[in-house]
This record gives structure tokens, sequence and C-alpha cells, in this order.
């Protein structure tokens, strides 16, 4: 069987990979080749790990693939892609690390960590009223989540800690409270903290009607991807100090430009799109392939699989 990795796994991964690899299958890195032999290489492919570029599909599946394991949760730019054949994502592998990220930044806001380690930096010692009389506690706030996927249900499950109000927005999940826009909006006054957690697919979710409708004072934050947030019109109201802070693992733009105000605005924090890492990344993510290969070789029902198609 013939593998065609396109990750660009670590050194560390590889060997974890080759040490695991059943016997009977070879394995081909895509980035040990010429950029002019990487095409027909994916051509003979009947696994493929990672996420190639979505032309290489559309221009013919390769005819012996036999099952396509994606490297990330996300895959919105797949979703004109027609396959024969079973597509699995990571499933919750980075739902736990992503909710750990979205807590974090908010305590760091409520509890100005970032503005005390800049102090810390600076070796300034301004006094303890300077910070304690302006900071905020992440218990019982009021809590909206963008997304009832794995990350979504992960931030809830870890706010419940905090004795937070949790509502959910779905369209289909048995558990969520909002199901619509309409739903949204008429919530966001009453909301002190708002959460999206929603798929590359949601383009555009997030409105300038929505970001308007947030109540004053209340906290942004964003773990799923930056085209679902109407961007212009939330860096609008930050910028008046009408909303108390964003807390941002994506942006529209990524890398996020030099001159992007987001850098600046002392109540925005950003993540950088680290919000999935965790420690051996790449070696788990080989894991779940390898647990799939197994399971594909015994005629096994395959994990995560997904339908390029509905974005989930």
């Amino acid at each position: 069987m013939h593998l065609f990795v396109f990750s660009p796994l670590s050194a560390s991964a590889r060997t974890h990979l080759y040490q695991q690899l059943p016997t009977n299958v070879e394995a081909t890195f895509c980035s040990d080749l010429p950029v002019d032999q990487q095409f027909s290489a994916f051509q003979e492919a009947e696994v493929l790990l990672g996420n190639p570029p979505a032309a290489w599909l559309t221009a013919g599946t390769p005819p012996l693939l036999r099952f396509w394991q994606i490297d990330s949760a996300g895959f919105e730019r797949y979703r004109h892609v027609r396959l024969p054949i079973p597509v699995a994502n990571m499933g919750d592998f980075f739902a736990w690390p992503c909710a750990e990220t979205m807590v974090g930044g908010l305590l760091a806001l409520y509890r100005h960590l970032p503005e005390l380690a800049v102090l810390q930096s600076q070796k300034k010692w301004v006094g303890g009223a300077h910070v304690r009389n302006r900071a905020g506690l992440l218990r019982g706030k009021r809590v909206v989540i963008l997304g009832a996927g794995a990350i979504g249900l992960a931030v809830r499950q870890q706010l419940t800690g905090f004795e937070c109000w949790v509502q959910l927005l779905a369209r289909t999940h048995p558990e969520a409270a909002l199901r619509s826009k309409e739903d949204l909006k008429a919530a966001l006054p009453d909301t002190d903290i708002v959460i999206n957690c929603l798929p590359g697919s949601a383009e555009g979710f997030f409105s300038a009607d929505l970001v308007a409708a947030m109540r004053p004072g209340s906290i942004y934050a964003s773990v799923g991807r930056g085209n679902t947030t109407d961007e212009p019109a939330l860096l609008k109201l930050l910028q008046a100090g009408y909303l108390g802070g964003a807390v941002l693992d994506v942006t529209a733009i990524e890398p996020l430009p030099a001159d992007s105000p987001l850098w600046t605005l002392p109540n925005v924090l950003l993540t950088q799109h680290t919000g999935g890492g965790q420690a051996l990344e790449d070696e788990s993510k080989v894991d779940v392939l390898l647990r799939n290969l197994e399971l594909l070789r015994t005629g096994q029902p395959l994990e995560n699989l997904v339908e390029l198609s509905r974005g989930y």
C-alpha cells in the first residue's frame, strides 16, 4: 500500500511513523520530492495524509486512492471536492487545547495579565490598586458559544467550573438554545461573552449587525475561522472602547498584516492560531492515521468520518 504524506511532519514524527507503519505500507513524503514531481507521486497514492491543494483533487482523484486522512479539524477549502472514498478529519483532537486557549485568554483579559506581563518586562511595579480596582471575574458570566462541535462543547465543559451560564448556538444540536441569527441577535444584549467556534463554511456569520448588538463592555473570542467574523465591524467597536475586549486565535488574514490595528489595541489578545497546539502534536496526528489504517485493513468503521460538501 502506498501512503502519500503531504503533512509537514517533524523529524521525530517521521521516525514515529516509520516505527509503527505496517510492513506492507510504503510512505512517500511530499516535502522530499522536487516540486515538479509532487503531483505525479500524489497520483499514485492509495492512502493520503494531510491537506494538499484542492486543485490536486479536482484535477482528478488518484485512481488507487482508498482513504484520505485530513490532518486538521477544519476542511472548508474542500467543500467542492467530490471523492468516492471515505474521508476523515482529526475529530476532537484539537478541541480541548482550543478550549483552554479561549478560557485562558478570557481569564487573561479579565485579570489584566497581558498588562502585568508588560510591566514585568519593564521591571515596573505600579502598585496593587492600579490593577486590582479594574480586575474582573470570569465566574458567573453569561456566555454564548457559536457552534456545538467538539471545540464548542469543550469550551462549555471548561466554563462550568467558573459557574458560567452558557448557551449554545447551533441549527440542529439537541442541546442548543439558539438556532438562528435572529435568536442570537435577541440574546446578545444580555450576553457578557461570545465565543466563536464556527467552521470556515459559516463565512460571514457573525456579521456587522450582530457585532453591533453585543452588550457594551462584553468580550468577543474566536477560535473557529477568521472568515466567520466581520472583522472591520469588530475592530471599529474595539477601537471605540464599546467592547470590553477580544481574544482572537484566528483573523481574516493570516499572518496578520503588520499594519493591522489589532496588534496594538490594549484590549485585544492575539494567540496567532496556536489554539490547537499541544506537545507531540505531529506524533499524535500519526497515531490517528495509524488507527484508521488498521480499521481500514480489518474492514471496520473508520474514526472521524466527514462529508466534504457539508463542511463537517
